[in-house]
């Protein structure tokens, strides 16, 4: 059986750069029913194009179809997807018991895949989408592997995917209410704004016999936080924590003097910016399982991010499915890219020691800065759009679909020719020597 690998393509641009770097399949919202209402350059034209070149390159495309509508959105449903319908993706991504209900009725034949905003968590809900017609499930994120693995063994015949890199919800994917009670923009209606990862400052509160929630004056948190640490050490950690039941006030940064209330239980804290998912180090145990499709999110994100993940991910489970151990270097090449930490969400209950070690040791000995993008070349000089600073005497790693290389950079011209030292930053164009074969590479500025 062959793993798909599954990318975000959030324009053209990053579709075709996903395909170069590996992926077997790309997914593009439909910007009135998707997820990504917003950040999405695909329209009727783009999605045309892509669907046409994906084809035409052997790749599949689906279009995310995902929302929980309201019912000015179910009215026109129909109408507005046949033109997509006719342009023969091949799949829609939904999750709306309704819709599905609707696209099955006009297009009995029609290939959907049901997405993770379903939360589907069980062998008997898939089971019970396999007879509405669905031909594949992205599993919720906060199954185990060994929950993974019992659905597969009891569903045989149903397509499943999993998510393996990308953002984590703070809620069961998309059920979070932040963002429409501060923003009046619904999650679940494609306008996320991300509220769980703003600016959040903490003010100690106590509770009154009435209980209302007031601010209490003279609160340092940081002193608090060493305190409550160092009590926790003194009773073994074995006993609930002394301050379990206190309640704190937050106030995020663009709110001043609107504070909050927020309490902590033995689980955590309910407003919290969650760590970003990667399970590279899972695909061999996912491949052996046998999941159909491992799926990267991020529309939104980079170039860079789209090429850096594909081409790791490949590695990973091209090396699965041909018997090689997993390589550690991969976490590393991963650690460049923009993110708020790793971890390994729900699929790993209970890390060992010997994998902390080696994540930790292997992040640690590359970290690398994406620092431009090769525009073209001509006579061995590259023209280079600068992302972020680098220098003549700086260790660059090439990224290319042909395979990665390091150099040390030697010359550095501005874009008019003269010599430069140093290209500043984003925004300018500057050349530097390359072969004709790196063509469109991406440059990574090793530190």
């Amino acid at each position: 059986m062959k793993t798909e690998l599954l990318l975000p393509a959030g324009s053209l641009e990053k579709m075709r750069t996903a395909y170069d770097f590996g992926a077997d399949a790309v997914y593009a919202g439909l910007p009135r029913y998707s997820l990504r209402a917003r950040n999405n350059e695909f329209r009727q034209e783009q999605l045309a194009q892509g669907i046409s070149e994906a084809h035409a390159r052997g790749k599949q495309f689906y279009v995310t179809a995902n929302i929980l509508p309201h019912n000015d959105k179910v009215r026109s449903f129909v109408r507005q997807l046949q033109p997509v319908v006719d342009l023969q993706p091949d799949a829609f991504i939904m999750a709306d018991p309704g819709l599905i209900m609707l696209a099955r009725e006009a297009w009995p034949d029609l290939n959907i895949h049901l997405s993770v905003q379903a939360n589907t968590l069980n062998h008997a809900s898939v089971k019970f989408w396999q007879k509405v017609g669905v031909k594949r499930i992205i599993l919720s994120r906060e199954l185990s592997l060994d929950e993974i693995a019992e659905i597969r063994q009891e569903c045989p015949e149903m397509e499943l995917e999993v998510f393996v890199h990308g953002a984590l919800c703070i809620a069961y994917s998309g059920r979070c209410l932040l963002s429409g009670y501060f923003n009046r923009r619904d999650p679940n209606q494609g306008t996320c704004t991300n509220a769980c990862r703003w600016d959040y400052k903490v003010h100690d509160a106590a509770e009154t016999e009435q209980g209302d929630v007031v601010r209490l004056q003279g609160f340092d948190f940081t002193q608090e936080l060493e305190e409550a640490n160092s009590r926790f050490a003194a009773c073994g950690g074995a006993e609930r924590h002394p301050d379990a039941d206190r309640v704190y006030l937050i106030e995020e940064a663009n709110r001043p003097g609107e504070l909050m209330p927020v309490m902590e239980d033995e689980h955590g804290t309910y407003i919290m910016n969650s760590k970003d998912l990667r399970a590279i180090e899972y695909v061999e145990r996912l491949v052996q399982i046998g999941v159909d499709s491992l799926k990267i999110e991020g529309r939104t994100k980079s170039l860079y991010y789209v090429a850096r993940t594909a081409q790791a991910y490949r590695q990973a489970i091209d090396d699965a499915r041909s018997g090689k151990p997993f390589n550690p270097s991969l976490l590393a090449d991963l650690d460049g890219l923009a993110n708020r930490g790793f971890t390994p969400g729900f699929l790993q209950r209970h890390v060992p020691q010997d994998t902390q070690n080696y994540l930790t040791g292997h992040s640690e000995s590359k970290r690398s800065l994406f620092v431009g993008q090769v525009l073209s070349i001509d006579d061995g000089w590259a023209l280079v759009d600068v992302k972020n600073r680098f220098a003549v005497g700086d260790r660059l790693e090439i990224i290319h679909p042909s395979g990665n290389r390091e150099i040390t950079l030697e010359q550095l011209q501005h874009a008019e020719g003269h010599a430069l030292d140093v290209a500043p930053g984003n925004g300018i164009l500057v050349k530097m020597p390359l072969e004709k074969a790196l063509d469109g590479a991406l440059l990574a500025r090793l530190v």
